[in-house]
């Protein structure tokens, strides 16, 4: 077959139109069908896919011209959705170490941090929380071609009320100073989604509940009302934008699902009723269960204050828990890492931890592709490889349905058509 195509690419004198690259390899897992197929021909033209052939597929249209990628014995996928990101956080630096550093540091650390992430294959992410807007300043940026990056779907500002866990706590009144995302009736919060959609926000993130790093909460008590929430739900809806929850306590999780957010963060512990609740009704849910290995193991030297450190080995291992009963449940499950929290770049080592509490490589693959698309309101853009999608593509050595580390050793990432990693196009 490849011999074939190899042919057909040296004979066809048709002129190229437009700039055209065909992606060839040895396999291609195919998300939607949840397999690997053999012998893929990917032609790209101007950033988009115009044609997918397999094996024993009808012979490709590519134009005399061309440019080749031949990535040899190697599986390719497409570009990986993390739904869950802080690009303007490092892991490094915790808790009161921060304020060591002026304002403007954090979105300028954001400019590595995406290089970083895409290089680890990731071609899309949802930022869900940036002060300052930082994530709208790099995805525009990146947008603009000045520097490198994956597609970002940025929040903005996170919403939560005065003393949650988007509240900036730890200081004495002196210091008080009320948030730009601070909400605390349905009206404000209305206000603050109509205010965040202006400034670009694509995405609106609340804190439903307390949470790890926040300090002076309870990280799992509930600190938006109901009537909260579905005012933030049904603001953002009629203006186009999906709903992200950051909840870990039962009651602001089922709060969450009764309001209409779409997505449920970290979901760490969710009854049975209320995954059963998320599985009726659809509700995603985004869980980051390979951090906690993280933030124990190096916490105390980034800086990481002992009652955040405390709350961590209180859900982490209940938060894995939850993850594998919603699984067994049918709970709609996405790939969201929290990175920010660990490390950036590092984000493909949840893949494994996905699979060892009940996902199958198939399932988790899945999650972080076709599956966060539909979750973005983006199917058939992104997440897939098809006619009419992005060329986002990645390539590993290996089979990542036989081992799904290798996807943590990704050795080719195309964006948009263009060679972010690995071999140019000849």
């Amino acid at each position: 077959m490849r011999l074939l195509v190899a042919c057909l690419l040296a004979c066809l004198s048709v002129p190229a139109a437009a700039e055209t690259t065909v992606v060839t390899a040895a396999r291609m897992f195919d998300p939607v069908a949840g397999r690997i197929v053999a012998d893929p021909v990917i032609v790209e033209t101007d950033g988009k896919i115009v044609s997918v052939v397999t094996q024993g597929g009808a012979r490709p249209n590519i134009p005399a011209g061309a440019r080749r990628v031949d990535l040899g014995d190697m599986t390719i996928l497409p570009g990986l959705i993390d739904m869950h990101v802080h690009l303007t956080s490092v892991a490094e630096i915790g808790g009161y170490r921060g304020l060591q550093f002026t304002d403007s540091f954090w979105t300028a650390i954001g400019v590595a941090n995406a290089k970083t992430t895409l290089q680890a294959g990731f071609t899309t992410v949802r930022n869900v929380g940036s002060s300052d807007f930082g994530d709208i300043g790099l995805k525009q940026a990146i947008e603009g071609g000045y520097v490198p990056g994956p597609r970002i779907v940025g929040a903005g500002y996170a919403l939560g009320a005065t003393g949650g866990h988007c509240d900036q706590g730890g200081f004495p009144p002196s210091f008080d100073k009320k948030q730009p995302s601070v909400i605390d009736s349905p009206g404000e919060a209305r206000a603050k989604v109509r205010w965040l959609h202006k400034y670009g926000a694509r995405v609106i993130k609340i804190c439903a509940t307390g949470g790890v790093f926040s300090l002076g909460d309870a990280v799992g008590a509930q600190q938006l009302t109901g009537e909260e929430m579905k005012a933030i739900a049904d603001e953002a809806h009629m203006l186009g934008l999906k709903v992200a929850a950051h909840a870990h306590g039962d009651d602001g999780i089922r709060a969450a699902i009764e309001a209409g957010i779409d997505t449920i963060e970290h979901c760490s512990l969710a009854s049975d009723a209320t995954i059963k609740l998320a599985a009726q009704k659809g509700t995603w849910f985004d869980m980051d269960i390979y951090n906690d290995d993280y933030i124990l193991a190096t916490g105390e030297a980034n800086g990481t204050l002992p009652e955040s450190l405390e709350k961590e080995r209180k859900i982490g291992r209940l938060q894995r828990e939850t993850f594998r009963r919603a699984v067994r449940a049918g709970v709609p499950m996405l790939f969201g890492t929290d990175a920010g929290v660990y490390p950036h770049g590092d984000n493909a080592r949840q893949f494994a931890k996905m699979v060892e509490w009940g996902m199958t490589p198939a399932q988790a693959i899945r999650a972080a592709t076709v599956s966060a698309a539909k979750a973005l309101g983006q199917e058939g853009e992104v997440g897939v490889i098809a006619p009419g999608a992005w060329a986002d593509l990645i390539a590993v050595s290996g089979d990542p349905l036989a081992d799904i580390r290798v996807l943590e050793r990704v050795v080719f990432v195309m964006k948009g058509g263009a060679v972010a990693k690995g071999p140019e196009a000849r």
